[in-house]
């Protein structure tokens, strides 16, 4: 158990951290917290354990720490990356992984974080692992955060409606992401987007 409460005390600090050094980036701040409703309910649907479920709700509320280290000119650019820019943005995913892997109660949740842009079909970031090679939990956040990107406005361009984000979802099953997952979430979809509404 006391492993257990050093998990949730860390979390604490780190999301505090991380709310402060996104104070400068409400919409990332709110990314985070969307994602991490919807992990949280797309695992609990998966009927994964109460503990399970808490490392995926943690590792979604802290997938995009590592974009503390992007630079502003890049993080805040309101035109398309370019290829230089993108291989900078991309380095979040190690950079997320490298600043919670130091601490021994965050292990699971760092590899999570690490793993969360990688594909099923393993042409993702940043180690190309494909489909059970990639963390469970990685795979849950990946459909969370591209149906939060999908569904958020761009200045480069506008929010998908639900209904083509969801036809993109299941465009992509077993492409991007994990077709049992993909499975469960459109099954639920509706579910999991009122999970989202919490924090527009």
């Amino acid at each position: 158990m006391k492993k257990r409460r050093n998990l949730f005390m860390y979390h604490d600090i780190v999301a505090a951290l991380v709310s402060a050094g996104e104070a400068r980036d409400i919409n990332t701040y709110k990314h985070s917290a969307r994602v991490s409703d919807m992990a949280e309910k797309i695992a609990y649907l998966m009927g994964l354990d109460k503990s399970s479920i808490e490392i995926v709700h943690i590792a979604a509320d802290l997938h995009d720490i590592g974009k503390i280290a992007i630079p502003d000119k890049i993080l805040f650019k309101s035109e398309k990356l370019d290829d230089n820019e993108w291989k900078i943005m991309k380095s979040h995913t190690t950079t997320g992984y490298d600043i919670l892997e130091k601490l021994e109660e965050f292990e699971d949740i760092a590899k999570i974080v690490r793993h969360h842009h990688e594909r099923w079909d393993g042409h993702g970031y940043p180690d190309r692992k494909a489909h059970t090679e990639i963390p469970l939990g990685a795979r849950i956040i990946a459909i969370a955060d591209s149906i939060d990107a999908m569904m958020s406005n761009r200045s480069y361009r506008n929010s998908l409606s639900s209904s083509a984000c969801k036809i993109e979802i299941e465009k992509n099953a077993g492409i991007m992401y994990d077709p049992t997952i993909t499975t469960i979430v459109l099954e639920h979809w509706h579910e999991i987007l009122n999970e989202r509404k919490n924090n527009l």
